[in-house]
């Protein structure tokens, strides 16, 4: 299983699943991370946390704990 967090600088993957419950999943939702949706991966800092990513045209930060909870596929 490869997660947001797992995916390379300047790797554009699908997301497949969600996972998480509650709060935190509708949080992520929110944002527009949903299922089917195409996420660009532009640029991690230096100790890995947050990791920025372009989203249905906008760019957004998540913390290594909420991209965790993304899976995708390449």
């Amino acid at each position: 299983m490869q997660t947001l967090r797992d995916a390379a600088v300047g790797e554009t993957v699908r997301v497949k699943k969600l996972h998480g419950e509650g709060a935190v999943k509708r949080r992520i939702m929110d944002m527009g991370i949903t299922k089917g949706v195409e996420v660009h991966i532009r640029k991690v800092a230096p100790l890995g946390d947050p990791v920025e990513v372009n989203v249905r045209g906008y760019e957004l930060s998540l913390r290594k704990a909420d991209a965790q909870m993304v899976e995708v596929e390449a």
